[in-house]
């Protein structure tokens, strides 16, 4: 399976340099190995721009499509991906 991880609004806090979750593990360690193993994660510069966030504050694995939303509709309409939501 190929696996796309498109995030936006609050939902790209976990790509952001230094991120950690509630019990103070640091996410990159765990973006950077599934990114070895092909997942993408892809960053919505609408909520860059809406949030004033610079890309330099993400993961160096963090790739950015105009809008996230948009990119999840043509995933699943033009390559048949499925929506998942946690």
């Amino acid at each position: 399976a190929k696996i796309v991880v498109v995030t936006h609004a609050g939902g790209v806090d976990f790509l952001f340099d230094g991120a950690k979750d509630k019990a103070g593990n640091p996410y990159n360690i765990r973006v950077e190995q599934l990114k070895t193993q092909g997942v993408q994660f892809e960053v919505c510069q609408i909520t860059l721009r809406n949030r004033k966030i610079d890309k330099s504050k993400f993961l160096p694995e963090a790739t950015f499509v105009h809008s996230g939303v948009a990119e999840i509709t043509r995933l699943q309409q033009r390559e048949g991906y499925a929506y998942l939501r946690p």
